[in-house]
């Protein structure tokens, strides 16, 4: 069940856009991601260009979303999206999809993730940086857990190159959001999953 596309789909919401933990999205929260993201990406500084640049993905991102997935729009449109809405906008524009066809802003945010993740710049998320990544959002008492889900994810290029490249990332989150079923390769991109 931790593994169910609803389950990756809320875990997408709940850890990666929903900044204030409120159970929704809205603009704040890409304010705020677009913030996150500079002083991640920065390890700490934060220069005004950067920040401008995401700010402009993020909100972009807002904008796609809304337009995807906000189905109680004006008159009465409320300026939030539920789960439910953004689980519906996801299944219209990303199931049985692979990455190219994804929107545009989804998209520049995939990449720019991989980039924030990508601690030391070398254009692959390791071990070390996977690790990094999942006991930010999770209770984990075993690394081995958090290491053999990196592990999974790996093809025979992947290990040869010492970790997913940016174009295998998009592929996994492709997968992530796009595959219905509950066991695709992609379900441990982000760590073992709770319910």
């Amino acid at each position: 069940m931790a593994y169910s596309w609803d389950n990756r789909v809320a875990f997408i919401v709940r850890y990666l856009y929903d900044i204030d933990n409120n159970g929704y999205l809205d603009a704040h929260d890409f304010q705020c991601l677009a913030l996150r993201t500079c002083i991640l990406e920065g390890k700490g500084d934060c220069s005004a260009a950067r920040l401008q640049k995401y700010e402009h993905v993020m909100l972009s991102l807002w904008e796609e979303i809304t337009q995807l997935a906000d189905f109680d729009k004006v008159p009465d449109y409320d300026g939030t999206i539920s789960v439910e809405e953004f689980k519906q906008a996801v299944k219209n524009s990303c199931i049985g999809k692979k990455y190219e066809d994804f929107p545009q802003a989804m998209k520049a945010f995939i990449e720019t993730n991989f980039r924030m993740l990508d601690i030391n710049a070398d254009g692959l998320l390791g071990v070390e940086e996977f690790r990094y990544d999942c006991v930010q959002r999770m209770v984990v008492d075993d690394i081995k857990v958090i290491d053999d889900a990196f592990h999974s994810l790996l093809n025979d290029d992947d290990r040869r190159k010492g970790g997913l490249a940016l174009s295998r990332y998009q592929e996994l989150f492709a997968q992530f959001l796009g595959d219905q079923s509950d066991n695709c390769q992609a379900n441990l991109l982000f760590g073992p999953l709770e319910l």
